[in-house]
């Protein structure tokens, strides 16, 4: 019954906000922008990058994700090939990868730490070329070429959401109707990050994320 009303509130949701966005590139901004975030869709395989010059962001492009391993929720532990969901940073700039370029992600996050019931989550996992992948997030090399130049570029920090499915979708939503059949335990979590996305989504400007004692997520 719970499972099905977070369905149905998102299914509402959905129609009423319309998920209405400006067109790529149709916007006008200085080049290179000061500020840049990542929007990633696990289900989907999208790699969404925003730019802005002020506070409100502008969709840039919209990248297909060729390879990425794991499937649906969090990552926990090391080993489980799973990609992250939750709310992460750049950490690292790896211009010598053997993935020929990558972009690290600040994982495991203080969410990952207080929720995670094991001592060793894992680490290093970026977003790379080389369609190869064991819990990373992997594009085309031409791809990352294009994310990786433009990141170096910009100022600040470059967020990383990444979300199991894009909820602007109808069979992503019965995915996730499933998926949470199959996990119920990972209700409350997948709520909170439909918050987040719904924070940016209505606002065009990245919330200021804090982490709580439950290891879920504050959004303002």
């Amino acid at each position: 019954m719970i499972k099905k009303l977070f369905i149905l509130i998102l299914l509402i949701v959905v129609s009423l906000n319309g998920f209405s966005q400006k067109a790529i590139g149709n916007f006008n901004m200085n080049w290179p922008p000061d500020k840049m975030f990542i929007r990633i869709f696990k289900y989907e395989r999208e790699l969404e990058v925003w730019v802005s010059d002020s506070v409100e962001f502008r969709l840039y492009k919209k990248y297909n994700i060729c390879m990425l391993s794991g499937g649906f929720g969090p990552k926990r532990k090391q080993g489980d090939l799973q990609v992250p969901e939750g709310f992460y940073y750049i950490n690292h700039f790896n211009p010598f990868s053997k993935y020929h370029l990558s972009l690290g992600i600040n994982y495991p996050n203080q969410s990952d730490r207080i929720l995670s019931p094991y001592k060793n989550l894992g680490g290093l996992i970026y977003i790379h070329g080389e369609c190869v992948s064991i819990g990373c997030v992997a594009v085309r090399n031409e791809i990352i070429d294009e994310i990786y130049s433009l990141a170096k570029r910009v100022s600040g920090k470059i967020q990383v959401h990444i979300f199991p499915i894009n909820y602007r979708y109808l069979k992503s939503l019965r995915y996730l109707d499933d998926s949470i059949s199959l996990k119920p335990e990972l209700l409350e979590f997948e709520k909170n990050l439909f918050e987040g996305y719904m924070y940016f989504q209505e606002n065009e400007r990245l919330p200021e994320i804090t982490f709580l004692e439950n290891g879920f997520c504050n959004f303002k």
